[in-house]
């Protein structure tokens, strides 16, 4: 075992007692914008990260797949997504995905923070890949709770990717049950969303649980799934919520065959039998979702660790 090397290190708190630490090689790009501080950097084990108000956000490394993870369970599930409405996603990579899929016609995503995504642009090209640039695709920098309250436009599937809910931060009032309440309304009748839903570390379920929890006052059929994002330290949370279809129901075969036919280029990570195995849940975590009965709202919000 060579001997660690003279880095700056970056410590990823994951709760008060317990942090991730990354050897930072080169600090790229570091500001506060008007509503978060940002920084860009480049780490030995995982190359680029992009961080926001200190915590991990995606990485070169394994960024694929949370993004992965995050977009085709619900475009694979919906029989024909056609327009489909970001939250976030400020790094382009939940943008990419999304355009893979033959069937997409239009793609608008909104951002509340503008100098994220253009830094995104200029220093992480690997994650959007020119996404930024087709022309199906309108870019908003707004904030997406107001505009979703007031357009009367509907979507097939809505996209929330966005940062934990840290207190002051941008995110934290796009998990209550009133936001989740107004998704639903601009959703078409075989709407769907999904989202992250923070850790699904065994000391750390608060915050997925309550999420899952919350959604099941705006959808009839919340599935809650978890992967491995190596950069996070963790195990991470996401889950689909949709007006009638349970993409549980999708079998395996059938996956591989609606990849097969619609999305263009290979996926890294999801297959089908990917799809139907992050549903399968262990039970200590099947029972903090059973009995969880925090509901998040706008006038109690739930706030992560800073």
């Amino acid at each position: 075992m060579t001997e660690p090397k003279s880095y700056k290190w970056f410590l990823d708190f994951l709760n008060p007692e317990e942090g991730h630490m990354h050897g930072i090689r080169t600090m790229l790009y570091s500001t506060q914008t008007k509503f978060q501080q940002m920084e860009i950097m480049e780490t030995g084990s995982y190359g680029r990260c992009l961080v926001l108000d200190g915590k991990m956000q995606s990485s070169e490394a394994d960024e694929f797949i949370y993004h992965e993870a995050l977009v085709h369970p619900t475009l694979l599930t919906h029989p024909g997504p056609k327009r489909v409405f970001i939250v976030g996603g400020g790094e382009g990579a939940t943008l990419r995905e999304i355009l893979r899929h033959r069937s997409v016609e239009h793609v608008l995503m909104v951002d509340i923070d503008q100098e994220v995504v253009e830094r995104c642009k200029q220093y992480l090209p690997e994650w959007h890949q020119g996404a930024f640039d087709d022309p199906r695709v309108d870019l908003k920098f707004l904030d997406a709770r107001k505009y979703l309250e007031e357009t009367n436009d509907t979507y097939d599937v809505i996209i929330i990717d966005i940062s934990e809910p840290v207190e002051e931060g941008p995110a934290y009032l796009l998990y209550t049950k009133e936001f989740y309440q107004i998704v639903n309304r601009r959703l078409t009748p075989q709407g769907m969303i999904t989202l992250q839903a923070g850790s699904t570390a065994v000391n750390s379920l608060f915050c997925f649980a309550s999420v899952c929890q919350t959604l099941k006052t705006a959808f009839p059929i919340v599935a809650p799934y978890e992967t491995s994002i190596p950069s996070f330290g963790l195990p991470w949370g996401f889950a689909v919520a949709s007006k009638g279809i349970d993409p549980q129901s999708v079998s395996p075969r059938e996956i591989d065959e609606r990849i097969a036919k619609r999305i263009a280029g290979n996926l890294r990570y999801y297959h089908g039998e990917i799809h139907q195995g992050q549903f399968l849940l262990p039970k200590h975590l099947r029972q903090r979702l059973a009995s969880e009965e925090r509901i998040i709202e706008d006038n109690q919000p739930l706030f992560t660790y800073h």
